[in-house]
């Protein structure tokens, strides 16, 4: 298998895959089908792009591919018979598959199967779980990760939602407008979990996906365009645009993790920084403001400052306060001790940790050992902090961060 083709398919499906499968549901009604002729379709990708080249319209290729094998399928099943004949109608008065189309102002197929995916019928966790790993691509383990749950516990979640969703016959497609309520949280979870795996990918050799944090806020502004009037929407937004207009500064030349008071400031990107601190004005204003809007508004102090040392820590953990009575969560308290620990000193912030340690929901979340580790060392504890970095290392996913513990755990070991 020659290694270039190999690698044109596999980047070809990671940035295809939510277009395809979408579209995929959309025609035949079926999760699992969609699942199942994709992969059909990359696994013939990867015997003719070889020989024949890369086509000039490769997601177009696999979709058509895609299609094909659905119809194969379904015609060797007697109970689809009389689907398959009004689906084959459809497919010859549309003719050849096209490209999906880019970025409009309408949902496309991808937010329809968000839609459909986060239907109330379902447990939030399961909704957000499902689009994890049908749209975003996500393997279970990755997404289980991103739950602080066994692998196993995951993958019975993503079938009992596939089960539900058939069983239930509910439709893809976008809600009305009375429905949007029910709808909303739940997809704006899938897709800012699509950002925060873009951000700081949970395992492989880079640090950030680039194209799950741009695909999350492709699809959060058409949610915005959708509904221009949800707080909560534009939170998101702002929150996604504020945090991601440091990327180029949060690597070194050599993919190493750099640590916010560590970034050269000046390749923040100003026009995503002035774009969310906007969204965030509208966030906030009219009554109790949401968890999204009250995390945009604390990304907005740190973009505001001209360093670390300066930043408005006070201001930072009484957001902090805030946002654990609305949204209370072990990870805010977390972010919350770090905040603490830099307007108060580190041994304040420690005490906080420390009190989070016996939380089974953190068990296994290698930041709480990371921010330990980090705080033991200021205080010059260091064979505590080497045990704290180690335990770290033993939990964490991602290359990248790895090897900045490693950096870190050999400036403290003896």
């Amino acid at each position: 298998m020659n290694g270039g083709a190999a690698g044109s398919v596999e980047a070809v499906f990671r940035e295809e895959r939510g277009r395809l499968l979408a579209t995929l549901v959309g025609q035949f009604g079926d999760l699992d089908l969609a699942e199942e002729v994709a992969s059909d379709a990359v696994a013939a990708a990867l015997k003719r792009w070889p020989v024949d080249g890369v086509p000039g319209r490769p997601g177009a290729w696999l979709l058509t591919t895609a299609r094909r094998k659905a119809v194969d399928r379904l015609r060797r099943d007697k109970a689809y018979a009389a689907r398959l004949a009004v689906l084959q109608a459809e497919a010859d008065r549309d003719g050849p598959a096209a490209e999906p189309a880019g970025d409009e102002d309408v949902p496309d197929e991808r937010l329809r199967l968000f839609f459909t995916c986060c239907h109330p019928a379902l447990p939030l966790e399961a909704q957000v779980a499902l689009t994890l790993r049908c749209l975003a691509g996500l393997s279970t383990p990755e997404v289980a990760r991103a739950f602080l749950v066994p692998a196993a516990t995951m993958a019975q979640r993503i079938v009992r939602a596939k089960r539900k969703i058939k069983g239930a016959r509910i439709p893809f497609r976008v809600p009305g407008a009375d429905e949007l309520p029910a709808r909303l949280p739940g997809v704006l979870r899938v897709v800012y979990a699509i950002f925060t795996e873009g951000y700081a990918a949970s395992a492989g050799p880079e640090l950030v996906r680039g194209d799950l944090a741009d695909e999350a806020i492709r699809l959060a502004r058409i949610l915005h365009r959708l509904l221009p009037r949800e707080r909560e929407v534009a939170g998101l937004l702002a929150l996604m645009l504020l945090v991601d207009a440091r990327r180029d500064a949060r690597t070194g030349p050599d993919g190493q993790l750099v640590l916010l008071a560590d970034q050269d400031r000046s390749r923040w990107d100003r026009a995503f920084i002035e774009e969310g601190r906007k969204l965030v004005v509208t966030a906030l204003r009219g009554g109790r403001p949401g968890a999204y809007a009250l995390q945009a508004a604390i990304a907005a102090v740190h973009d505001e400052a001209a360093d670390v040392d300066t930043t408005d820590w006070p201001q930072v953990v009484a957001l902090y306060d805030v946002l654990a009575d609305v949204a209370p969560s072990p990870v805010v308290a977390l972010n919350r001790a770090v905040a603490v620990a830099m307007r108060d000193g580190p041994a304040a912030g420690l005490a906080l940790l420390d009190g989070l340690a016996a939380d089974e929901r953190l068990r296994g979340y290698h930041l709480l050992p990371a921010a330990r580790a980090d705080l033991l060392r200021r205080l010059g504890r260091r064979a505590e902090a080497v045990a704290a970095y180690e335990e770290a290392m033993a939990l964490v996913g991602n290359a990248a961060e790895r090897a900045y513990l490693a950096r870190r755990l050999g400036e403290v070991r003896p």
